[in-house]
């Protein structure tokens, strides 16, 4: 981009150092929400700022756990931030009114200037501040633009002397994002390019770019020397393997793609629910095939036992049959092995529970348990409250018998 200044690592950004929260637990924030800005017909950014004066600190591509109070229910949801860190006076996200989501609509429709939220982090690896490179490809689907919007709002701002190809995809013109904002950073950035790929034209404009879907000789055309860069993707699950496949198939080296899904990744053998629906609380993000990051000092959590018997059928067996998991609410019983968290045997049940991370950091699997004890080791998804009223997160919880949950 634009400027001499040259950044540690060939274009790296430097990576954010936010104070350490007390007692292992995830960073807690109260943020005032200061403007709501319309960005399409169905996307608004929402901008925040500290309850108590501070700085917001947090790595390009990062994102916070809010819980919000909907008709006397907390619902929690990831949202990736769209503000760079190189702004730290503001966070800000921006969310896709999805057709019957709770929180989206909610927040579409009733979220106002002095309205106050509590959220939890920064979270998550997926950023170039971790992965530091001369060249990037930035590869984003419908609302998967917002990490990637936030990486480029960073490079620009810090005058990166990384060379930045950024291709977004989305159905007509009238549904790009930051399309304004992105032609100017372009038009004052020596080695930023940006590209749209629409499917057809919009309302009252017809579409003279690239149209259809991304494809390997598009994206020939677009980024000849794609295969040399540190490419960064997020979009719909849909958009995202299509790419995922289209990369891997040219050859790119594995090393150099990353990934974000903007819907729950759900474990292994279920389906995943629609985005925001009524079924989930689970929406974005969850970073895929990433590394799990090590166990950053949470405690296992072991409540205290209520006379539950030691496994489904007998002390010393469950290794062959598991462990028997009640779901109080709904009544239903599942059995989960020895060493298996409480989410997977769910899923393989059948049962679909909130999730999002799978990590044990954002904290939308949270549940009370109600008797038995757990090995859980989280990363910070849990505050030292939540833990001393009995709460697990399920992605990261396994039994040590029999259990009874708040399900």
């Amino acid at each position: 981009m634009t400027g001499t200044s040259t950044l540690p690592g060939s274009g790296a950004l430097p990576a954010a150092a936010p104070l350490p929260p007390a007692d292992g637990a995830a960073a807690e924030h109260l943020l005032v929400c200061k403007q709501v800005h319309r960005v399409t017909h169905d996307m608004t950014t929402f901008s925040f700022e500290p309850a108590e004066p501070r700085l917001f600190r947090h790595d390009p591509g990062q994102y916070l756990v809010f819980s919000f109070e909907i008709d006397g229910r907390r619902t929690d949801r990831c949202y990736t931030l769209s503000s760079p860190p190189s702004r730290p006076h503001l966070a800000a996200i921006t969310v896709k009114r999805v057709p019957g989501g709770r929180v989206s609509t909610w927040l579409h429709e009733h979220f106002a200037p002095g309205d106050v939220v509590r959220a939890r982090g920064p979270f998550g690896r997926f950023s170039p501040a971790r992965h530091p490179a001369p060249a990037y490809l930035f590869l984003s689907g419908g609302s998967g633009i917002t990490p990637l919007m936030c990486m480029t709002r960073t490079l620009h701002d810090l005058a990166s002397p990384a060379d930045v190809v950024f291709v977004h995809s989305a159905r007509t013109p009238d549904d790009i994002p930051f399309r304004q904002e992105l032609e100017l950073l372009a038009a004052t950035a020596e080695r930023l390019r940006v590209v749209h790929v629409c499917e057809s034209d919009g309302a009252t404009e017809r579409w003279r770019g690239h149209r259809g879907r991304l494809t390997p000789d598009t994206l020939h055309r677009i980024a000849p020397d794609f295969l040399h860069r540190e490419v960064f993707t997020c979009g719909p699950p849909g958009y995202m393997r299509a790419v995922r496949d289209m990369l891997s198939a040219a050859g790119l080296p594995r090393g150099r793609y990353h990934e974000e899904s903007f819907e729950a990744v759900p474990p292994a053998g279920t389906q995943p629910a629609p985005a925001d629906g009524p079924s989930t609380a689970s929406t974005q993000p969850t970073q895929a095939r990433a590394p799990v990051p090590a166990h950053t000092g949470a405690p296992a959590r072991t409540p205290p036992t209520t006379g539950v018997p030691t496994a489904a059928t007998g002390a010393g067996d469950d290794e062959a049959t598991g462990f028997v998991v009640e779901l109080s609410r709904s009544g239903r019983r599942i059995t989960c092995a020895a060493g298996t968290s409480v989410l997977e045997a769910a899923a393989r049940a059948g049962i679909t529970l909130p999730s999002s991370c799978g990590e044990g950091a954002c904290g939308t699997c949270v549940t009370t348990l109600q008797q038995g004890s757990v090995d859980m080791h989280h990363q910070g998804g849990l505050g030292p409250r939540e833990e001393a009223r009995n709460q697990i997160l399920l992605c990261c919880s396994t039994p040590r018998e029999n259990l009874v949950i708040d399900a």
